[in-house]
């Protein structure tokens, strides 16, 4: 089944120096664009991440320092993805918890022009999870009865995860889900808004999901001491955990993120005490 759409999409896959969002660099991205009428357009893109490859991550994608060693830097080529991607909605493998916040943060870091608000972001591994809890490998194999070559690739995995998508819109089309409340839908329909929302565990704020919305659309803690309360009121009664969250190694997004919701209390107070 071929995707429903109103603007582009683009399904990409990094492969990086390690998995941690807010330290690790990445050092080949490729994207698939698809156009509202289907046609493919595919960037890959060898990244010069500026710090060494760890031996435990070219032994997951196979890329060496030397294999990046005269790519050009992501400040170099920033512009070209964010303009390759400019109008898109995004798409991937677990692209909602690791390569998005990841994409963010290089374009973040490099002082690149890049507003994630208004995009769509569907996440293949969710709805995998969520209907065939398995791995890329196997949803391949499960939703398109091929056997997934030269697994991470950038490209291929890229690829693979568009064709999966497209078989899930074929698998699940008449299929109901239960959500966690009771309350029963069609969630796997042909229009991005659904898939986009049902790739989702929780509603982030940020990207890495430090801090998610509850129930009634409040920013909270989603870790440590202060998990399930509000930023906002944890902030006015421990300001020090502000300045501490700023100092910690959290993601760039997370801490602007932070930051508006304590520049937003502290216009609050500024308004009450006048």
């Amino acid at each position: 089944m071929e995707l429903n759409l109103i603007k582009p999409l683009a399904v990409f896959d990094l492969e990086t120096t390690g998995t941690n969002v807010a330290t690790d660099r990445i050092i080949e991205i490729s994207i698939v664009r698809v156009s509202a009428d289907n046609k493919e357009q595919i960037l890959t893109q060898r990244i010069n991440p500026g710090i060494p490859i760890p031996v435990e991550s070219t032994a997951v994608h196979g890329i060496t320092n030397e294999d990046v060693s005269g790519m050009p830097t992501f400040a170099e080529i920033g512009h070209k993805l964010a303009a390759f991607l400019n109008n898109c909605d995004l798409a991937g493998y677990n692209c909602n918890k690791f390569d998005i916040p990841l994409l963010v943060e290089e374009f973040l870091r490099n002082d690149i022009p890049f507003d994630i608000k208004g995009r769509r972001l569907i996440d293949a591994q969710n709805i995998f999870h969520k209907m065939e809890p398995r791995t890329l490998k196997a949803a391949y194999k499960f939703y398109c009865h091929k056997n997934l070559d030269n697994a991470h690739s950038a490209e291929a995995d890229a690829t693979a995860t568009l064709e999966v998508i497209k078989a899930q819109l074929d698998c699940y089309k008449d299929v109901e889900y239960t959500n966690p409340d009771g309350s029963v839908c069609k969630p796997i329909v042909n229009d991005v808004k659904a898939l986009s929302e049902f790739s989702f565990q929780h509603k982030f704020a940020d990207l890495a999901g430090h801090i998610i919305y509850n129930a009634k659309n409040i920013e909270v803690f989603n870790f440590g001491k202060y998990k399930g309360k509000t930023v906002e009121e944890v902030f006015s009664l421990e300001p020090s955990y502000y300045d501490w969250m700023m100092k910690a190694d959290f993601p760039l997004y997370t801490k602007k993120v932070i930051t508006a919701i304590k520049l937003r209390g502290f216009n609050k107070n500024s308004v009450s005490l006048s």
